[in-house]
């Protein structure tokens, strides 16, 4: 995308160190936020004199609160979010969202897979001009070869029927700009399908490269079961495409039917030959009751979403805030 930005914007970007809000989702990742954290505290101190680290708790059961209330204690630039329960972790990344306060915002994974080199190099090209960098992973050798082909299979349907084109391969991890938090932060939709509210806003994007880190302990929450529920939220949110193969299926067997019906005709006038009925009954009967059965499932799972959206319940509800944040960091 064209970098639009005047010679004295870019310059006020690379004269001036932004203030920097990083985001940490977590679920159950108490073993992992006790190292990371400081880790994220003494990179983003290095790029910028003020920062904060926002760890948001999406309903943990282990030890997460009582190690982020540890960590909030010693780094004043860390804020802990614990909320009232498990949401999801679309509706956590929301939460840092609405809470950050930085010039640029970074969302990062708690499972420690994110490499923080690429803290520097994602600054680097904030400065030079864009609003987004987002990143590619180069492999997905961690998951299994059925998750493998479902996820390609997944971009291929979503970029076909959407009107913005989710970049593939891309996650969570990415540098965004205050403008880009703030038009996503208009977005009012509950059932949030994140990968694609990053590329509908749109702005100058530029993706980097990347290899996933082994995690540096537990195990992933992010299983295939979740991974298909997102990936139903991300094509209804994004897509008509199930709407469409339904309609193109119904209309596929209304010419075959058509032209079924048409041989058995000339069958019966031309060879003289009784057309057996029940059996072709029977299959008709039961494959057009399936077809309907699968469209009603179809607009269900479509109405079942205007049907949350309506009711305007809150993304997320924050049982307890503790820390700092950026006011630490002037402070400190």
């Amino acid at each position: 995308m064209p970098n639009n930005l005047t010679s004295v914007q870019r310059a006020h970007r690379q004269a001036v160190a932004p203030s920097i809000s990083c985001i940490l989702p977590a679920y159950n990742e108490a073993v992992n936020l006790r190292g990371l954290v400081p880790q994220v505290v003494a990179e983003l101190g290095a790029l910028s004199p003020q920062f904060e680290v926002i760890v948001v708790d999406d309903g943990s059961r282990d030890d997460t609160a009582l190690v982020m209330h540890g960590l909030c204690a010693a780094h004043a630039q860390v804020i802990y979010v614990q909320l009232s329960r498990n949401f999801g972790k679309e509706a956590a990344i929301t939460a840092g969202l609405d809470i950050g306060e930085g010039a640029v915002t970074v969302m990062m994974d708690a499972d420690g897979q994110h490499p923080l080199s690429l803290l520097a190099p994602m600054l680097a090209k904030w400065q030079q001009g864009i609003d987004v960098v987002y990143a590619v992973r180069k492999t997905r050798s961690d998951q299994s070869a059925l998750q493998r082909r479902l996820t390609g299979l997944f971009y291929v349907l979503i970029n076909w029927g959407s009107h913005v084109e989710i970049p593939v391969d891309a996650g969570d991890f990415r540098l965004m700009d205050r403008k880009v938090v703030e038009a996503l932060k208009t977005l009012p939709e509950r059932n949030r399908f994140m990968k694609g509210l990053y590329a509908w806003v749109g702005f100058r994007s530029e993706e980097i490269e990347y290899d996933p880190l082994p995690r540096k302990g537990g195990i992933s929450k992010f299983g295939l079961r979740r991974a298909m529920t997102l990936a139903v939220t991300g094509m209804l949110a994004f897509t008509t495409v199930p709407l469409r193969l339904t309609m193109w299926l119904g209309l596929l067997m209304a010419v075959g039917a058509v032209g079924y019906g048409l041989w058995e005709v000339l069958e019966y006038f031309i060879q003289d030959q009784t057309v057996p009925g029940y059996a072709t009954i029977v299959v008709g009967v039961m494959f057009l009751s399936g077809v309907q059965l699968l469209a009603i499932g179809i607009l269900a799972e479509y109405v079942g979403r205007i049907y949350d959206e309506v009711k305007r319940r809150p993304t997320y509800l924050v049982m307890q805030r503790t820390g700092h944040g950026l006011g630490g960091s002037r402070e400190s």
